[in-house]
């Protein structure tokens, strides 16, 4: 299984272009983009939202 993290907009970029070969690789990579956001109400409008997803190979 492959883990790509996709933006919200649905725009590639250069965090959307990476590939992880596990979720925990990627969820690191939103965790350091969104660790110093408290609350999960947190206002994306200034910056894109991520989400990680898995895809079979």
């Amino acid at each position: 299984m492959r883990y790509l993290i996709n933006s919200d907009a649905g725009e590639e970029d250069p965090i959307t272009s990476q590939g992880f070969d596990n979720y925990d690789d990627a969820y690191e990579l939103l965790k350091e983009i969104y660790g110093d956001m408290y609350c999960s109400d947190a206002d994306y409008v200034d910056r894109p939202y991520y989400e990680s997803i898995d895809v079979e190979q």
